[in-house]
């Protein structure tokens, strides 16, 4: 298909691989998040469980950051998970002001159950390609999204992980593959 844009090669290159990352994002998402349906989640609301999963009880604002999610949504999924028994807002010990959020044994059964298979989906997403690809492919990106970040005054990537809006299970198979 021909296009009206003639500009620079960097230019075509540019927009070139741009589509190309958002059709792989697209991509490997539905492949790997479609399944979650069949435990009733959402994208965003796996993402919330696993990383109060990871990383312990988080307040909304440090699930925002974690998930690059307004206070505004962060609250409406967490609302939507403490409904059906998955989480539970706790008073901070040293600030009663500040809740944190924790999984319930049903949500923590929940994550048991679904993790394995979610893990599975997403080594299986990037099959095709062998490990050095797939670690040359972690370093483009994180400097891709530090540049990004830096340049449209978005929040940082995680430092300790160099995730961008990675949930902690992809953050966990980019640690297993450096």
């Amino acid at each position: 298909m021909a296009t009206k844009h003639h500009g620079t090669p960097r230019e075509r290159l540019a927009l070139d691989t741009y589509i190309k990352l958002s059709r792989a994002t697209a991509a490997v998402d539905a492949r790997i998040n479609r399944p979650l349906a069949e435990a009733s989640l959402t994208t965003s609301q796996f993402g919330v469980l696993e990383a109060v999963w990871h990383l312990g009880p988080l307040t909304h604002g440090e699930i925002g950051r974690k998930l690059l999610k307004s206070s505004g949504n962060v609250t409406v999924v967490i609302d939507n998970l403490a409904r059906r028994g998955l989480v539970q807002r706790e008073s901070d010990a040293g600030d009663r002001r500040i809740s944190r959020v924790a999984l319930t044994a049903t949500g923590t059964a929940l994550l048991e159950a679904v993790f394995p298979a979610h893990v599975a989906r997403v080594v299986d997403a990037f099959d095709s390609l062998d490990a050095d690809e797939l670690a040359t492919l972690s370093t483009l990106l994180r400097r891709l999204g530090r540049a990004a970040a830096a340049a449209g005054n978005q929040p940082e990537p995680d430092r300790a992980t160099g995730a961008h809006a990675l949930t902690a299970v992809q953050t966990a198979v980019q640690e297993d593959t450096r």
